[in-house]
């Protein structure tokens, strides 16, 4: 029974109402219920009456807040609700929480509430694997299903692409091959990654290419991507210098698409050559030039110039730099020759102008030869003609100046780095697309395409927790410390209770705009690996 007073009456009266009849229950039942409220405020011994325990239950706060981000995108509605997409979920999920490999996946979800948050089945190494197969046959789809989620009503008229290289441990992987290696590791295999930005830095697609593959021919499949699967009209492609060239600009104008991109120092000498552009339009303001007699389906080239002045005295600081560790070398080399009479003064000529040509100023310093010494000279005029582009750039694009001004072409120019910005979270900084551990190409591409979500998740928690003053991976590391316990009847299957969230985690779930579950369903399944320790380690 429940008793209340009406409201509105001149003369509030007592009334009662009834919340519940127990006349029709068993009269155990009703003894017990009498049994608990009479024992509600003694917990210890109401547990100990019914046989319970409580234990502490597994990690919740990562994971849960990192589902509601991901149904936020749209990303659980495109894996869907089937036991592979969720899995495939799990992998995106773990990437964030722990980089590592498979194995290591299945290891995590022993200490996270994989199983609850996710409704995921018991699993192993093997049904990753699975999933990662399953995951890569549905790349086009599920990346069509994200673009669809944003642009529903407004697809973007800009997109930034640019490529990577990831070296390899091995040698076995199905896209390893020697090529222009980015990270600065000689003699190691790689794998050339190609990642598609939208105008505001979201990832659109991701595609793995050989190792040795060229910049320039990873541009075709992304004008197809853009045409067939994104259904993109009369949009604009950005690309860093060298990317499109005349073969990568016929594709883009067969599309009826547009272009933005810098020319090389080579091209920029051609053009003022020609007399197409002129030394002195390079200037801190941007200067444009339309080249006469060039169209590209009926718009004219135009050209944007630039001179970076910081840009400029960084390179003249570097050749500088260069020049007086060369004179360092040839002084250190001057000694040796003076101390040793038997050595030949022009093996230290050759080892001076070997390294002059490693540090690339040997076209303006020249080094001959003086009694038994080696003297270190500067062409002036040669390297003059070397600096006068220091800090000069051209843009180069068919954008009519009726759809964007210099400036708004100069500032989407600009945007590539943020692709920068992805290679380096997708890379080093957060989700460690390295090492990798598969060897097939279908796992591979998983792999990336695994790291390239993971990314589009790190994005939104970067934006919410931003004002935080916190990175994302503090942040997630700050939530995995929120844990459920559980509470056992008499061996039997209980239930998990999530407690209030400590006053440090309070802002990570608000910026999210989400709270955790009081309560979660308790999960019988059992995530095992089937890989044991290898005694090396255990020894460790």
């Amino acid at each position: 029974m429940e008793s209340y007073r009406e409201a509105g009456a001149a003369r509030s009266k007592v009334k009662h109402r009834t919340l519940a009849n127990l006349t029709h229950h068993a009269p155990e039942e009703v003894a017990a219920l009498e049994f608990a409220l009479k024992h509600k405020r003694d917990l210890p011994r109401l547990e100990a009456a019914l046989g319970a325990e409580v234990k502490q239950g597994r990690s919740v706060g990562a994971v849960w807040a990192l589902k509601q981000v991901a149904e936020r995108v749209g990303l659980v509605k495109a894996l869907g609700n089937s036991e592979e997409g969720k899995r495939a979920l799990w992998l995106v999920l773990a990437r964030l929480l722990d980089q590592g490999s498979r194995l290591s996946a299945v290891r995590l979800a022993e200490g996270q509430a994989a199983g609850e948050v996710l409704g995921l089945s018991g699993f192993d190494e093997d049904d990753l694997y699975s999933a990662m197969d399953w995951l890569e046959k549905r790349q086009g789809r599920i990346e069509q299903s994200l673009f669809r989620s944003r642009h529903a009503s407004s697809p973007p008229q800009l997109y930034l692409y640019d490529v990577t290289s990831s070296y390899l441990e091995g040698d076995c992987n199905a896209y390893g091959a020697y090529g222009y290696n980015r990270d600065g590791k000689r003699g190691k295999k790689q794998i050339v990654v190609g990642l598609l930005l939208d105008g505001a830095g979201e990832p659109v697609s991701v595609e793995v290419f050989a190792g040795n593959t060229q910049d320039v021919l990873t541009v075709e499949s992304q004008v197809r991507k853009l045409a067939d699967r994104f259904g993109a009209k009369g949009v604009t492609l950005v690309g860093d210098r060298g990317m499109l060239k005349s073969a990568q600009l016929t594709e883009l104008s067969a599309e009826g698409f547009h272009y933005l991109t810098a020319i090389t120092k080579p091209q920029i000498d051609s053009l003022l050559k020609s007399g197409a552009l002129q030394l002195g339009m390079f200037d801190e303001k941007l200067c444009e030039v339309e080249e006469r007699g060039i169209e590209s389906r009926g718009h004219r080239v135009r050209y944007l110039l630039r001179k970076n002045p910081q840009r400029a005295a960084e390179l003249g600081a570097s050749r500088e730099d260069k020049f007086r560790c060369l004179q360092a070398r040839a002084i250190k080399r001057n000694a040796y020759l003076a101390e040793h009479p038997r050595a030949k003064v022009e093996t230290g000529l050759r080892d001076i102008n070997a390294y002059a040509k490693r540090l690339r100023i040997d076209g303006w310093a020249r080094v001959r030869i003086e009694g038994r010494g080696l003297v270190v000279e500067v062409d002036e005029e040669a390297r003059q003609a070397e600096s006068r582009l220091d800090g000069c750039y051209v843009l180069k694009t068919d954008v009519p100046p009726a759809a964007a001004d210099a400036e708004t072409l100069h500032a989407r120019y600009k945007d590539l780095t943020e692709v920068e910005r992805a290679f380096r979270v997708m890379k080093t900084v957060h989700l460690e697309l390295r090492p990798v551990y598969v060897q097939k190409a279908s796992r591979t591409r998983a792999h990336v395409f695994i790291v390239m979500l993971a990314f589009l998740l790190q994005r939104q928690l970067q934006r919410a927790w931003r004002p935080l003053d916190l990175t994302v991976e503090e942040g997630i590391n700050a939530l995995a410390s929120l844990c459920a316990y559980e509470l056992v009847l008499q061996n039997h299957a209980g239930y998990l209770t999530v407690p209030k969230p400590r006053a440090d985690l309070q802002p990570l779930f608000s910026a999210l705009n989400t709270t955790p579950p009081t309560h979660l369903p308790r999960r019988l399944e059992s995530v095992v690996t089937k890989a044991k320790l290898p005694p090396r380690r255990k020894k460790a």
